[in-house]
């Protein structure tokens, strides 16, 4: 199996869109915000960013503004923790060193949804 897709919800897709593309960096792909979707390249699999609509059911509602579990390796995480801090994404704390011998750091996007940047080892 090869993972090839994850999926992060938001209430505003043309502020995620932004976001995504212009604060993180990633690769547009495809996107129609009119249907409420924005797919970018995250490397080895696609993210696609979806619009959780205000009038959805409350476990639909539930999935924007949590913890995704969703990483991205990078080489330098004290590098890419600076860059990403200047170009104004909001982190929880500073890169911290974990028991398994990585250093990781998490920040929002602006619907509150947590991701993570990884370095290994």
């Amino acid at each position: 199996m090869n993972l090839n897709t994850a999926r992060v919800f938001v209430r505003d897709i043309t502020r995620a869109r932004e976001f995504y593309a212009q604060q993180l960096g990633l690769k547009l792909n495809a996107a129609d915000l009119a249907r409420g979707y924005c797919v970018f390249n995250a490397g080895n699999c696609e993210l696609v960013v979806e619009a959780v609509p205000p009038d959805a059911p409350a476990d639909e509602q539930a999935l924007v503004g949590r913890f995704t579990g969703l990483s991205f390796l990078v080489p330098n995480v004290h590098v890419a923790h600076q860059d990403l801090v200047g170009r104004g994404v909001v982190f929880t704390g500073a890169p911290q060193r974990q028991f398994w011998g990585g250093t990781l750091a998490t920040l929002r996007d602006p619907d509150g949804n947590e991701l993570q940047i990884v370095q290994r080892g």
